[in-house]
Protein backbone atom coordinates (compact mmCIF):
# COMPACT_ATOMS: atom_id res chain seq x y z
CA UNK A 1 0.00 0.00 0.00
CA UNK A 2 1.28 3.45 -0.90
CA UNK A 3 1.03 6.54 1.29
CA UNK A 4 1.84 10.21 0.89
CA UNK A 5 5.10 11.16 2.59
CA UNK A 6 7.88 13.73 2.61
CA UNK A 7 11.17 11.93 2.03
CA UNK A 8 14.71 13.15 2.41
CA UNK A 9 16.92 11.64 -0.28
CA UNK A 10 20.67 12.02 0.20
CA UNK A 11 22.29 13.74 -2.77
CA UNK A 12 25.63 15.53 -2.56
CA UNK A 13 24.90 17.85 -5.53
CA UNK A 14 21.50 18.84 -4.12
CA UNK A 15 22.97 19.32 -0.64
CA UNK A 16 25.65 21.62 -2.06
CA UNK A 17 23.07 23.64 -4.01
CA UNK A 18 20.85 24.14 -0.94
CA UNK A 19 23.76 24.97 1.35
CA UNK A 20 25.43 27.40 -1.06
CA UNK A 21 22.28 29.21 -2.22
CA UNK A 22 20.26 29.14 1.00
CA UNK A 23 21.26 32.58 2.29
CA UNK A 24 20.37 34.28 -1.02
CA UNK A 25 17.40 32.08 -1.97
CA UNK A 26 15.75 30.79 1.24
CA UNK A 27 13.08 28.84 -0.65
CA UNK A 28 15.71 26.68 -2.33
CA UNK A 29 15.29 24.24 0.60
CA UNK A 30 11.84 23.27 -0.71
CA UNK A 31 12.50 23.87 -4.41
CA UNK A 32 12.88 21.19 -7.12
CA UNK A 33 16.63 21.35 -6.39
CA UNK A 34 16.18 20.31 -2.74
CA UNK A 35 16.76 16.95 -1.05
CA UNK A 36 13.15 16.61 0.15
CA UNK A 37 10.28 15.30 -1.96
CA UNK A 38 6.55 14.87 -1.45
CA UNK A 39 5.33 11.73 -3.13
CA UNK A 40 3.62 8.37 -2.89
CA UNK A 41 5.82 5.68 -1.35
CA UNK A 42 5.32 2.14 -0.13
CA UNK A 43 4.45 2.22 3.55
CA UNK A 44 7.03 0.43 5.71
CA UNK A 45 6.32 -3.12 6.83
CA UNK A 46 6.34 -4.09 10.50
CA UNK A 47 9.93 -5.12 11.34
CA UNK A 48 8.73 -7.63 13.94
CA UNK A 49 5.81 -8.89 15.97
CA UNK A 50 6.39 -6.24 18.68
CA UNK A 51 5.87 -3.41 16.21
CA UNK A 52 2.76 -1.40 15.36
CA UNK A 53 1.60 0.92 12.61
CA UNK A 54 0.63 4.48 13.53
CA UNK A 55 -1.52 6.95 11.62
CA UNK A 56 -0.32 10.47 12.46
CA UNK A 57 -2.88 13.05 13.56
CA UNK A 58 -0.45 15.94 14.04
CA UNK A 59 3.28 15.94 13.38
CA UNK A 60 5.57 18.80 14.38
CA UNK A 61 8.39 20.51 12.53
CA UNK A 62 11.48 20.44 14.75
CA UNK A 63 14.56 22.63 14.56
CA UNK A 64 16.62 19.56 13.67
CA UNK A 65 14.25 18.89 10.75
CA UNK A 66 14.79 22.44 9.53
CA UNK A 67 18.57 22.12 9.89
CA UNK A 68 18.43 18.96 7.78
CA UNK A 69 16.21 20.49 5.10
CA UNK A 70 18.22 23.72 4.82
CA UNK A 71 21.60 21.91 4.88
CA UNK A 72 22.69 24.01 7.86
CA UNK A 73 23.19 21.09 10.22
CA UNK A 74 26.39 19.21 10.87
CA UNK A 75 27.39 16.22 8.73
CA UNK A 76 28.16 14.50 12.05
CA UNK A 77 24.75 12.81 11.86
CA UNK A 78 24.90 11.78 8.20
CA UNK A 79 26.40 8.29 8.76
CA UNK A 80 23.90 7.75 11.59
CA UNK A 81 20.95 7.86 9.17
CA UNK A 82 19.75 5.71 6.27
CA UNK A 83 18.33 7.24 3.12
CA UNK A 84 15.73 7.73 1.88
CA UNK A 85 14.10 8.54 5.20
CA UNK A 86 10.77 10.16 6.03
CA UNK A 87 11.16 13.11 8.36
CA UNK A 88 9.09 13.73 11.49
CA UNK A 89 9.59 12.59 15.09
CA UNK A 90 7.21 14.85 17.06
CA UNK A 91 3.98 12.92 16.59
CA UNK A 92 0.58 12.30 18.10
CA UNK A 93 -1.28 9.57 16.26
CA UNK A 94 -3.48 6.50 16.42
CA UNK A 95 -2.41 2.85 16.32
CA UNK A 96 -4.07 1.26 13.28
CA UNK A 97 -2.27 -2.11 13.19
CA UNK A 98 -0.46 -4.12 15.85
CA UNK A 99 1.88 -7.11 15.72
CA UNK A 100 1.00 -10.25 17.64
CA UNK A 101 3.46 -9.57 20.48
CA UNK A 102 2.93 -5.81 20.69
CA UNK A 103 1.97 -4.86 24.22
CA UNK A 104 -0.07 -1.89 25.34
CA UNK A 105 -0.92 0.63 24.03
CA UNK A 106 -3.31 -1.21 21.72
CA UNK A 107 -4.94 -0.72 18.34
CA UNK A 108 -7.20 2.33 18.33
CA UNK A 109 -5.31 4.09 21.13
CA UNK A 110 -4.08 7.66 20.77
CA UNK A 111 -0.32 7.75 21.35
CA UNK A 112 2.75 9.97 21.26
CA UNK A 113 6.12 8.82 19.97
CA UNK A 114 9.39 8.55 21.89
CA UNK A 115 11.67 8.49 18.83
CA UNK A 116 15.14 7.12 19.81
CA UNK A 117 15.96 3.78 18.17
CA UNK A 118 17.85 2.23 21.09
CA UNK A 119 19.14 -1.29 21.73
CA UNK A 120 15.77 -2.50 23.01
CA UNK A 121 13.90 -1.06 20.04
CA UNK A 122 16.38 -2.62 17.60
CA UNK A 123 16.05 -6.04 19.22
CA UNK A 124 19.68 -6.16 20.37
CA UNK A 125 19.92 -8.77 23.12
CA UNK A 126 23.26 -7.59 24.49
CA UNK A 127 22.54 -3.96 25.26
CA UNK A 128 25.22 -1.30 25.28
CA UNK A 129 26.38 0.03 28.64
CA UNK A 130 24.31 3.26 28.48
CA UNK A 131 21.13 1.28 27.80
CA UNK A 132 21.97 -1.18 30.60
CA UNK A 133 22.42 1.66 33.09
CA UNK A 134 19.25 3.57 32.17
CA UNK A 135 20.99 6.19 30.05
CA UNK A 136 19.40 5.18 26.77
CA UNK A 137 19.78 8.69 25.33
CA UNK A 138 23.49 7.81 25.03
CA UNK A 139 22.87 4.50 23.19
CA UNK A 140 25.76 3.68 20.86
CA UNK A 141 23.98 1.16 18.62
CA UNK A 142 22.67 3.30 15.80
CA UNK A 143 22.95 0.62 13.13
CA UNK A 144 22.52 -2.80 14.74
CA UNK A 145 19.71 -5.25 15.29
CA UNK A 146 16.84 -5.54 12.85
CA UNK A 147 16.91 -1.94 11.55
CA UNK A 148 18.95 0.11 9.11
CA UNK A 149 21.07 2.96 10.54
CA UNK A 150 19.16 5.75 12.24
CA UNK A 151 19.39 7.54 15.57
CA UNK A 152 15.64 8.12 15.71
CA UNK A 153 12.38 7.51 13.97
CA UNK A 154 12.40 10.13 11.25
CA UNK A 155 15.99 9.36 10.23
CA UNK A 156 15.75 5.62 9.48
CA UNK A 157 14.48 4.30 6.14
CA UNK A 158 12.83 1.24 7.74
CA UNK A 159 10.49 3.06 10.13
CA UNK A 160 9.11 5.93 8.12
CA UNK A 161 8.35 9.09 10.03
CA UNK A 162 5.67 11.49 11.16
CA UNK A 163 5.58 13.44 7.90
CA UNK A 164 3.59 10.68 6.23
CA UNK A 165 0.21 9.01 6.36
CA UNK A 166 1.62 6.10 8.38
CA UNK A 167 4.83 4.92 10.02
CA UNK A 168 5.89 1.98 12.18
CA UNK A 169 7.13 1.99 15.77
CA UNK A 170 8.07 -0.52 18.44
CA UNK A 171 5.31 -0.58 21.03
CA UNK A 172 7.78 0.53 23.72
CA UNK A 173 8.34 3.76 21.79
CA UNK A 174 4.72 4.75 22.29
CA UNK A 175 3.00 6.39 25.25
CA UNK A 176 -0.78 6.62 25.68
CA UNK A 177 -2.08 10.18 25.53
CA UNK A 178 -3.92 11.24 28.71
CA UNK A 179 -7.57 12.05 28.04
CA UNK A 180 -7.10 15.58 29.38
CA UNK A 181 -4.79 16.50 26.50
CA UNK A 182 -5.90 17.72 23.09
CA UNK A 183 -3.94 16.68 20.02
CA UNK A 184 -2.43 20.17 19.88
CA UNK A 185 -1.13 19.74 23.42
CA UNK A 186 -0.02 16.13 22.99
CA UNK A 187 2.11 16.81 19.92
CA UNK A 188 4.57 18.85 22.02
CA UNK A 189 5.20 15.97 24.44
CA UNK A 190 8.44 14.95 22.71
CA UNK A 191 10.07 18.40 22.66
CA UNK A 192 8.89 18.99 26.23
CA UNK A 193 10.60 15.75 27.27
CA UNK A 194 13.83 16.98 25.66
CA UNK A 195 13.51 20.28 27.52
CA UNK A 196 12.90 18.43 30.79
CA UNK A 197 15.98 16.29 30.16
CA UNK A 198 18.03 19.48 29.80
CA UNK A 199 16.58 20.98 32.97
CA UNK A 200 17.43 17.82 34.91
CA UNK A 201 21.06 18.24 33.89
CA UNK A 202 21.24 21.71 35.44
CA UNK A 203 22.11 22.47 39.08
CA UNK A 204 19.01 24.58 39.76
CA UNK A 205 18.45 26.18 43.16
CA UNK A 206 15.66 28.52 44.12
CA UNK A 207 18.10 31.37 44.71
CA UNK A 208 19.98 30.99 41.42
CA UNK A 209 19.65 33.04 38.24
CA UNK A 210 18.96 31.22 34.97
CA UNK A 211 19.50 32.70 31.52
CA UNK A 212 17.54 31.20 28.61
CA UNK A 213 18.65 32.22 25.13
CA UNK A 214 15.83 31.87 22.61
CA UNK A 215 12.06 31.61 22.88
CA UNK A 216 11.21 29.31 20.02
CA UNK A 217 9.54 26.05 20.94
CA UNK A 218 12.58 24.67 22.80
CA UNK A 219 13.20 27.88 24.73
CA UNK A 220 9.54 28.16 25.69
CA UNK A 221 9.37 24.50 26.74
CA UNK A 222 12.61 24.76 28.72
CA UNK A 223 11.02 27.60 30.69
CA UNK A 224 7.87 25.49 31.14
CA UNK A 225 9.97 22.57 32.38
CA UNK A 226 11.79 24.77 34.92
CA UNK A 227 8.50 25.97 36.34
CA UNK A 228 6.96 22.53 36.01
CA UNK A 229 9.51 20.93 38.33
CA UNK A 230 8.72 23.59 40.91
CA UNK A 231 11.86 25.70 40.64
CA UNK A 232 11.49 29.27 41.91
CA UNK A 233 14.79 30.41 40.38
CA UNK A 234 14.98 33.81 38.70
CA UNK A 235 14.67 33.33 34.95
CA UNK A 236 15.97 35.90 32.48
CA UNK A 237 14.84 35.13 28.94
CA UNK A 238 16.25 36.61 25.74
CA UNK A 239 13.68 36.68 22.91
CA UNK A 240 14.16 37.57 19.26
CA UNK A 241 10.65 38.53 18.17
CA UNK A 242 8.06 40.78 19.87
CA UNK A 243 5.34 38.10 20.00
CA UNK A 244 7.67 35.91 22.08
CA UNK A 245 7.46 38.43 24.95
CA UNK A 246 3.90 37.28 25.69
CA UNK A 247 4.93 33.61 25.52
CA UNK A 248 7.77 34.17 27.98
CA UNK A 249 5.57 36.15 30.36
CA UNK A 250 2.81 33.54 30.29
CA UNK A 251 5.20 30.68 31.04
CA UNK A 252 6.79 32.41 34.02
CA UNK A 253 9.89 34.37 32.98
CA UNK A 254 10.90 37.00 35.54
CA UNK A 255 12.71 39.28 33.09
CA UNK A 256 12.40 39.33 29.29
CA UNK A 257 15.08 40.97 27.16
CA UNK A 258 14.93 41.58 23.42
CA UNK A 259 17.83 40.07 21.48
CA UNK A 260 20.06 42.79 20.12
CA UNK A 261 19.75 44.97 23.21
CA UNK A 262 23.06 46.54 24.26
CA UNK A 263 25.27 44.25 26.31
CA UNK A 264 25.31 46.67 29.30
CA UNK A 265 21.57 46.15 29.83
CA UNK A 266 21.89 42.35 29.97
CA UNK A 267 24.99 42.65 32.15
CA UNK A 268 23.12 44.83 34.64
CA UNK A 269 20.20 42.39 34.79
CA UNK A 270 22.62 39.50 35.41
CA UNK A 271 24.79 41.43 37.88
CA UNK A 272 27.81 41.08 35.61
CA UNK A 273 30.64 43.57 35.01
CA UNK A 274 31.81 44.33 31.48
CA UNK A 275 35.37 45.05 30.35
CA UNK A 276 35.97 46.18 26.79
CA UNK A 277 38.98 44.77 24.90
CA UNK A 278 40.63 46.63 22.03
CA UNK A 279 38.39 44.89 19.51
CA UNK A 280 35.23 42.80 19.55
CA UNK A 281 32.67 41.91 22.17
CA UNK A 282 33.11 42.78 25.84
CA UNK A 283 34.43 40.43 28.47
CA UNK A 284 31.83 39.71 31.16
CA UNK A 285 32.69 38.84 34.75
CA UNK A 286 29.83 37.40 36.74
CA UNK A 287 26.48 36.49 35.21
CA UNK A 288 23.93 33.71 35.31
CA UNK A 289 24.44 30.59 37.40
CA UNK A 290 23.00 28.46 34.60
CA UNK A 291 22.46 29.26 30.93
CA UNK A 292 20.32 27.24 28.52
CA UNK A 293 21.19 27.93 24.89
CA UNK A 294 18.02 26.96 23.05
CA UNK A 295 19.16 28.28 19.67
CA UNK A 296 22.60 26.84 18.96
CA UNK A 297 23.89 29.65 16.73
CA UNK A 298 27.41 31.01 16.91
CA UNK A 299 26.15 34.22 18.50
CA UNK A 300 24.03 32.54 21.19
CA UNK A 301 26.76 30.06 22.09
CA UNK A 302 29.24 32.91 22.42
CA UNK A 303 26.80 34.89 24.56
CA UNK A 304 26.12 31.85 26.74
CA UNK A 305 29.81 31.51 27.53
CA UNK A 306 30.24 35.23 28.15
CA UNK A 307 27.25 35.70 30.43
CA UNK A 308 27.57 32.64 32.66
CA UNK A 309 29.42 33.24 35.93
CA UNK A 310 32.63 31.51 36.91
CA UNK A 311 31.95 27.88 37.83
CA UNK A 312 28.50 28.04 36.24
CA UNK A 313 26.84 25.65 33.81
CA UNK A 314 25.95 26.04 30.14
CA UNK A 315 23.41 23.56 28.77
CA UNK A 316 23.21 23.18 24.98
CA UNK A 317 19.55 22.53 24.15
CA UNK A 318 19.39 23.77 20.57
CA UNK A 319 21.32 21.68 18.04
CA UNK A 320 24.48 23.70 17.38
CA UNK A 321 25.58 22.41 13.97
CA UNK A 322 28.93 24.01 13.03
CA UNK A 323 28.68 27.54 14.49
CA UNK A 324 31.32 30.19 13.87
CA UNK A 325 32.95 32.99 15.84
CA UNK A 326 32.82 31.42 19.30
CA UNK A 327 35.46 32.52 21.79
CA UNK A 328 36.16 29.47 23.98
CA UNK A 329 38.46 31.38 26.34
CA UNK A 330 35.62 31.91 28.83
CA UNK A 331 35.25 28.14 29.32
CA UNK A 332 38.88 27.89 30.35
CA UNK A 333 39.09 31.09 32.38
CA UNK A 334 35.75 30.79 34.19
CA UNK A 335 35.96 27.00 34.53
CA UNK A 336 32.52 26.58 33.05
CA UNK A 337 30.72 23.25 32.84
CA UNK A 338 29.29 22.80 29.34
CA UNK A 339 26.79 19.99 28.80
CA UNK A 340 24.88 18.80 25.79
CA UNK A 341 21.28 17.64 26.03
CA UNK A 342 20.24 15.62 23.00
CA UNK A 343 17.04 13.72 23.79
CA UNK A 344 15.12 12.20 26.68
CA UNK A 345 14.72 8.76 28.23
CA UNK A 346 11.54 6.77 29.00
CA UNK A 347 11.20 7.94 32.62
CA UNK A 348 11.74 11.56 31.58
CA UNK A 349 9.20 11.20 28.78
CA UNK A 350 6.57 9.88 31.19
CA UNK A 351 7.28 12.75 33.57
CA UNK A 352 6.96 15.21 30.69
CA UNK A 353 3.48 13.90 29.96
CA UNK A 354 2.54 14.52 33.60
CA UNK A 355 3.88 18.08 33.39
CA UNK A 356 2.01 18.59 30.15
CA UNK A 357 -1.27 17.67 31.82
CA UNK A 358 -0.54 19.98 34.77
CA UNK A 359 0.49 22.91 32.53
CA UNK A 360 -1.90 22.35 29.64
CA UNK A 361 -3.55 25.75 30.04
CA UNK A 362 -0.33 27.79 30.03
CA UNK A 363 1.02 25.71 27.13
CA UNK A 364 -2.09 26.25 25.02
CA UNK A 365 -1.15 28.15 21.90
CA UNK A 366 2.35 26.71 21.49
CA UNK A 367 1.05 25.06 18.31
CA UNK A 368 0.18 28.07 16.20
CA UNK A 369 -0.15 26.84 12.61
CA UNK A 370 -1.34 23.63 10.95
CA UNK A 371 -0.77 22.61 7.35
CA UNK A 372 -1.80 19.63 5.23
CA UNK A 373 1.14 17.62 3.93
CA UNK A 374 0.59 18.89 0.38
CA UNK A 375 1.38 22.42 1.59
CA UNK A 376 4.76 21.41 2.99
CA UNK A 377 6.56 24.29 1.29
CA UNK A 378 4.39 26.84 3.09
CA UNK A 379 4.71 24.89 6.34
CA UNK A 380 8.51 24.90 6.20
CA UNK A 381 8.60 28.63 5.42
CA UNK A 382 6.22 29.28 8.34
CA UNK A 383 8.52 27.37 10.68
CA UNK A 384 11.62 29.10 9.35
CA UNK A 385 10.20 32.63 9.51
CA UNK A 386 8.69 32.78 12.98
CA UNK A 387 9.13 36.53 13.15
CA UNK A 388 6.65 36.93 10.30
CA UNK A 389 4.35 34.03 11.14
CA UNK A 390 4.35 34.73 14.91
CA UNK A 391 4.15 30.98 15.44
CA UNK A 392 6.01 28.98 18.10
CA UNK A 393 5.35 25.49 16.69
CA UNK A 394 4.24 24.56 13.17
CA UNK A 395 2.69 21.14 12.58
CA UNK A 396 1.33 18.98 9.79
CA UNK A 397 -2.30 17.99 10.17
CA UNK A 398 -3.71 14.77 8.72
CA UNK A 399 -7.33 14.02 7.87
Amino acid sequence: MKVWAIQYIKSVPRYVVVRSLGSRWPRVATSPFACIRLGRIEQPSLPGSEWVRVRPILSGICGSDLATITAKGSLYFSPLTSSPFVLGHEVVGEIIEAGKRAGPPKEGDRVVLEPPLTCEIRGIARKCEPCQTGNSSLCVNFNGGNLSPGIQTGYCRDTGGGWSESFVAHYKQLHPVPDQLSNEQAVIAEPLSCALQAVRKAPLADDCTVLILGCGSMGALTLAAIRGVGSACRVVMVVKHPHQQEVADRLGADVVVQAGEPYPELAQILNARLYQPEFGRPTAVGGADVCFDCVGSGRTLDDALRFTRGGGSVILVGMPGVPRNIDWTAIWHKELVVKGSYTSEPATFRRALELLVAQRDSLAGIVGAKFPLKDYRAAVQCALNTGQSKVTKTVFQFE
